[in-house]
């Protein structure tokens, strides 16, 4: 049986490119899968799962078109990665959280938290 490696540089890239158009609060639970994916505690299957899931979302495959339908055509993106955090997050540890505010801070350094709005 051949075994088939992923190809995590290349997933890597597409969620660097992805994540400057998607923003912050987007490429949270992104990276946080990334972590969970490259984990050597995380089993085989969960790490194909994670990694189909998320070429899904981020590579310009679709299977609802989002141009053609802009609503429907997010959600089954949006539905796809909310599943995957749910059924994965029993992966998540402290250091995956804290490698993924840490990355999100270097991508992201104009970010705060909380925002006030001069009227």
């Amino acid at each position: 049986m051949a075994i088939l490696n992923l190809d995590h540089n290349a997933l890597w890239e597409s969620i660097c490119n992805w994540s400057r158009k998607a923003g912050r609060a987007a490429t949270r639970p992104v990276l946080l899968m990334w972590y969970v994916m490259r984990s050597k505690d995380t089993p085989r299957k969960d790490k194909w799962a994670i990694f189909g899931s998320l070429a899904y979302l981020i590579l310009p495959i679709d299977i609802l078109d989002s141009k053609r339908l802009p609503i429907i055509g997010w959600l089954d993106e949006v539905a796809s990665l909310a599943v995957l955090v749910q059924k994965m997050s029993k992966y998540i540890t402290p250091e995956m959280a804290a490698k993924t505010e840490a990355q999100l801070d270097k991508w992201f350094p104009e970010y705060v938290e909380y925002e006030m709005i001069d009227c």
